[in-house]
């Protein structure tokens, strides 16, 4: 099943600069793992939900749509922070209660608006399909710490627009890659169930890093490949050098 996505996952194995070591796949197929790799990936789906909306909130839309975006995601977040709400209920969360308007001084607000609010309800989605996985699986939600990644990759932004803006469309490209082919490498080694749902979510993980580098290249108005470049020894560095903690998006597991 896996062999027919290997057109869709050709580009994105191009785009990251190196492969998942074979250690974390090693630490990842051990069953005592399943909770950590399910629990992380949940908030993972979350988290990409976040930066979508804040991407939203701070660069397109006025102050009556930010506080649509953050009553959308509100039940999430209370039940994944603050461990609050019946998880049954957040499907019937998951939509948008108003129509987002582009700011008028915004050149492509409203494609940022299309591409992030397509994209965060496709993660809230997937969010609440782990949580089904996990149920099955006998798994109680509980929170964990997150790993080093994200930070490794965000504390390189720049602190000047456009440019922090097109910073953060490429490390969330980086972060969408990543997370296919992780996807990719774990599916042939998991369950039968849990296997076809990560075969499920390769062709929009693929679609969500392709939407944050046009989005980039877009607002940039430039050649922003040199930049890419950057970033991507940044995630090659955090994802195979040493990593004591181990998640979904964690580096080189440290032998204990």
């Amino acid at each position: 099943m896996l062999a027919k996505y290997q057109q869709l996952l050709e580009p994105i194995n191009a785009f990251l600069q190196c492969q998942t070591p074979d250690a974390w796949l090693q630490q990842a197929k051990r069953p005592e793992n399943l909770t950590v790799i399910l629990t992380d990936h949940l908030i993972c789906e979350l988290k990409a939900a976040q930066s979508a909306m804040y991407l939203i909130r701070r660069y397109a839309v006025d102050e009556q749509s930010a506080e649509a975006l953050l009553a959308w995601l509100k039940p999430y977040e209370d039940f994944t922070y603050r461990q609050v709400g019946d998880w049954r209920e957040l499907a019937d969360y998951n939509r948008l209660n108003k129509s987002m308007m582009p700011k008028s001084d915004t050149p492509y607000g409203q494609e940022l608006i299309d591409k992030m609010v397509l994209l965060i309800k496709e993660e809230l989605h997937h969010f609440y399909q782990v949580l089904e996985i996990m149920q099955a699986c006998g798994i109680e939600y509980d929170k964990i710490t997150s790993s080093r990644y994200a930070k490794g990759l965000l504390r390189h932004v720049r602190t000047y627009e456009p440019q922090a803006l097109i910073d953060k469309l490429i490390c969330g490209a980086y972060i969408e890659a990543r997370s296919c082919e992780r996807f990719a490498m774990l599916a042939p080694h998991v369950d039968k169930q849990l296997g076809e749902f990560y075969i499920s979510l390769l062709r929009s993980e693929a679609r969500h890093y392709q939407d944050y580098l046009s989005l980039g290249e877009q607002i940039a108005g430039e050649d922003i490949s040199a930049r890419i470049a950057f970033f991507g020894e940044v995630e090659a560095e955090l994802i195979s050098s040493p990593d004591p903690d181990f998640k979904f998006h964690s580096g080189a597991p440290v032998s204990r």
